[in-house]
């Protein structure tokens, strides 16, 4: 008789415990059930349905084309395939900036038609009052500082921010308000290393980096970047596990041989 190992799932009170105890928060970008399902039995802490969607699965230069429709749509695939991971929806770029019931109300459609467990927004003083209202309805928040992309056009480029002291200030003080308002934890994107540090020992919740170096709490790449099936983006913070690019394309070429040749499928692959 097979014993069922119950999987234990990962909750915002889990993160906590383990930035508590120095165990450090692994996460990876989401966008559909089958990779979900992959990624969630290797055992993701986090599992992220990024608004990188926009770029790494419609095609688009930035994140502000995707829709909050499409997020929920994706976030929907991502769900039904999760045992264990905590599910994070990104509220896309126009759903929440600016006005705090539209934040509330996107948040609500995301839990409720998608079931996602937790949502994502990009900044700090300026959208306290959106985090602070999507809080009191019982949603647990993440936060994002340092290069936000939605406001890529505000930047102008997506070089390491909060290089100048007082940017820096402004990011430690966003960090400990998104802290104060209840938020369970901050993605710190593209920073210098020693702020990352000063920002996750100064924060009771857990930090979770990318471009942000070795120091906080948890790190995170997108999938498709870290398997190696996009090609074109290549940062000094991006380490590749895999070359998936020029497998699947190999595999491809071979299956196209194999039937203009006439070798696949055989007597044995036929009813």
């Amino acid at each position: 008789m097979s014993v069922h190992k119950e999987v234990k799932r990962v909750t915002t009170h889990v993160l906590q415990a383990m930035k508590a105890r120095g165990e450090k928060i692994a996460m990876l970008t989401a966008y559909d059930y089958s990779m979900a399902r992959i990624l969630d039995e290797a055992g993701t802490d986090i599992l992220l349905v990024g608004d990188s969607a926009s770029n790494v699965m419609a095609g688009h230069e930035t994140t502000l084309p995707i829709t909050l429709d499409q997020m929920i749509y994706h976030a929907a695939s991502v769900v039904r395939a999760v045992k264990r991971s905590l599910v994070v929806v990104d509220l896309p770029f126009g759903s929440y900036q600016g006005n705090s019931t539209v934040a509330l109300k996107s948040t609500i459609r995301i839990m409720k038609e998608a079931g996602a467990h937790a949502v994502k927004l990009e900044g700090g003083e300026e959208i306290a009052e959106s985090v602070a209202r999507i809080l009191s309805a019982g949603v647990p928040v993440m936060g994002h500082l340092g290069l936000t992309p939605q406001s890529i056009y505000k930047f102008g480029t997506y070089t390491v921010r909060a290089k100048e002291e007082a940017e820096a200030e402004k990011l430690l003080s966003d960090a400990k308000l998104l802290q104060e308002l209840g938020c369970f934890a901050i993605v710190l994107e593209k920073i210098p290393a020693q702020l990352t540090r000063r920002v996750s020992e100064e924060l009771i919740i857990p930090t979770i980096g990318i471009g942000g170096g070795p120091s906080a709490d948890g790190q995170v790449l997108v999938t498709q970047d870290m398997l190696g099936i996009t090609k074109d983006f290549q940062p000094r913070f991006l380490r590749r596990y895999l070359e998936l690019y020029d497998l699947i394309r190999g595999a491809t070429e071979q299956y196209i041989e194999d039937v203009k040749s006439q070798s696949f499928p055989n007597e044995k692959e036929a009813y």
